[in-house]
């Protein structure tokens, strides 16, 4: 089965064709990171814009890529949501369209369904039951996944998300955006002790976290020290907050993983990229006994191959949408 999957949930536009759900005959995306980097940080309208400018190339690329033509197609899938509600109404528009002119049938797709479904294109032998950690730039959750479209939270962020962290950190310390990688740049070599950083607890829930005492921790911490004049060990904070934010997503994962009886834990998303996140995760899951499956750098970020892998198994549970299909900025999983 081919599908034709679209996704523009933030500041990529990226359009795939997936056969069966494991197999990627193409991936095409467009980046806006550098002109966002100019804000320090996405602005929807512009990312609404140019996505509007890219898809149907795109689109148009990722079926000369796969050497498929459009009857070849026999559905389309998109991403409807959580994300940038501006950005992702383009995609889901554009999907309509190219489901209805085709005659194929449309299916949606949660965006961290997506992300978690990428791990089917690196890793053909993964197959549910097993425990996700979701990390992104706009969510942070641990994931129960019973099934391909089983699946429940366990854990999450009660404010910022752990890739919002590092973002915004990284611009009072200067450096552009996206501040994962310039924020693991400058890690490099630093001692991740020099800077002792506030620990989140949730009072109710002992897989929940948060991260927005971490980074106001961090930002006034970095304002003081301008104030009075004083250095700031850059490569010592950098590695401490890199720790700290490791520091919340890693046990708590693996608690979540004995606790729900999982012996397979699964990363997703962008923030599934950090070398401190995967090595911890690594060890950890070594020490406990756990199966660890973590996606390779190009498909933690945002990208149509994962939209594709997902729906495949959307539609063989009857998941299919009609030309009412709306977006969604907040959508459970």
């Amino acid at each position: 089965m081919l599908i034709l999957a679209f996704e523009s949930s933030c500041d990529e536009t990226a359009a795939a064709v997936v056969r069966d759900g494991r197999t990627v005959l193409s991936d095409a995306i467009l980046s806006q990171a550098d002109m966002h980097a100019l804000y320090g940080g996405v602005v929807p309208e512009i990312a609404s814009r140019k996505h509007i400018e890219a898809i149907a190339a795109l689109s148009d690329q990722a079926l000369r890529e796969a050497g498929v033509g459009r009857r070849d197609i026999d559905a389309v899938a998109v991403t409807y949501g959580p994300g940038l509600i501006g950005a992702l109404l383009v995609a889901v528009n554009f999907a309509k369209s190219a489901a209805y002119a085709l005659g194929k049938p449309l299916i949606p797709v949660h965006h961290l369904r997506g992300h978690i479904a990428a791990n089917y294109i690196a890793f053909p032998e993964l197959e549910p039951p097993f425990l996700s950690l979701c990390i992104s730039g706009g969510n942070s959750m641990i994931v129960d996944v019973q099934g391909y479209t089983q699946m429940r939270i366990v854990g999450a962020t009660r404010d910022d998300a752990a890739g919002e962290c590092f973002d915004k950190i990284a611009r009072v310390l200067g450096l552009p955006y996206p501040g994962g990688r310039p924020m693991q740049e400058l890690a490099q070599g630093g001692d991740d002790r020099a800077y002792t950083l506030p620990k989140a607890h949730v009072a109710d829930s002992d897989l929940d976290m948060s991260f927005s005492g971490l980074k106001t921790a961090v930002v006034n911490l970095v304002h003081n020290a301008e104030q009075k004049g004083e250095a700031i060990d850059r490569p010592g904070l950098a590695a401490s907050v890199a720790a700290a934010i490791s520091g919340e997503l890693v046990p708590r994962t693996i608690l979540a993983a004995r606790r729900y009886g999982h012996h397979t834990v699964v990363a997703a998303g962008g923030v599934a990229a950090n070398a401190r996140v995967r090595a911890d995760l690594q060890r950890a899951c070594e020490e406990a006994g756990l199966r660890l499956f973590l996606p390779p750098l190009r498909l933690c970020g945002d990208n149509g191959a994962m939209i594709g892998a997902q729906a495949y198994y959307e539609y063989l549970e009857g998941a299919r949408a009609g030309m009412s299909l709306n977006a969604y900025a907040n959508l459970e999983i």
